[in-house]
């Protein structure tokens, strides 16, 4: 059994100074990856074998900050930044809009953002080539890619095989330090990969706060927790079934 859980960056410094690129983690972004550490720590929910990060500075701090709770160094992987900004990097915001106009993925998916950039179908290419590549080389292991917005919504195009080339009618709001977590296991008509939650970000409910989320008190999993759909699904249905 395959276990990949994708994590979110904390806040980064271009989220608030209106700037395109990095910048490293935010003071909040920090704040919010120390919860996260802290969840992993006192839980152990998240018994990974392999710790992988995006080499963009605020999902490196990120991972750096998480490693030790996890008791893994943090290995880097270039194909799981962001989309990648090209001749904008580093513009403000305002500037940007002036010299190359809004980005419309939807109607001109094949347009970069700027010269040098990537377009969106380019990204999820990009996304999705390094996704497969990486779960067949940890096959059968526990991963953990702390990565970007933009890569968790690549991850559901590539594993519900959606087009890449298009924007997919729903969106998504990935949450900063959030948990996606996708399991492949076995079922009667082969491997099947399935979405086991999707922005878990409850670590961060207690900032703030006086009080903090006593997480040694809590159970890895729901004691309920079992795993079956309330209707079976033709594959999961015994073989001796109709």
């Amino acid at each position: 059994m395959t276990h990949l859980y994708l994590i979110r960056h904390g806040e980064a410094m271009s989220a608030i100074s209106g700037f395109v690129g990095d910048g490293g983690l935010s003071p909040l972004g920090v704040v919010q990856a120390q919860r996260l550490h802290d969840r992993l720590a006192a839980t152990k929910e998240l018994k990974a074998d392999v710790l992988i990060a995006s080499t963009l500075p605020r999902a490196l701090q990120t991972a750096q900050i998480i490693a030790p709770a996890l008791g893994l160094p943090v290995q880097h992987d270039d194909e799981i930044q962001e989309l990648r900004p090209g001749e904008a990097e580093g513009m403000d915001v305002e500037t940007f809009r002036e010299t190359y106009g809004e980005p419309d993925y939807e109607n001109m998916p094949f347009r970069p953002m700027a010269p040098a950039g990537e377009s969106w179908g380019q990204f999820m290419l990009r996304v999705g080539t390094a996704l497969d590549r990486i779960v067949r080389e940890h096959e059968g292991k526990t991963i953990v890619l702390v990565c970007h917005g933009g890569v968790i919504d690549g991850s559901f195009l590539y594993f519900f095989r959606m087009s890449a080339w298009t924007l997919p009618p729903a969106r998504f709001s990935t949450r900063n330090t959030s948990i996606t977590h996708w399991k492949k296991s076995e079922s009667r008509n082969g491997e099947r990969w399935r979405l086991v939650k999707y922005n878990d970000a409850f670590h961060l409910h207690d900032i703030g706060l006086s009080t903090r989320i006593p997480w040694g008190q809590l159970l890895t999993q729901p004691a309920s927790d079992a795993e079956r759909p309330s209707v079976p699904l033709p594959s999961e249905q015994p073989e001796n079934e109709g």
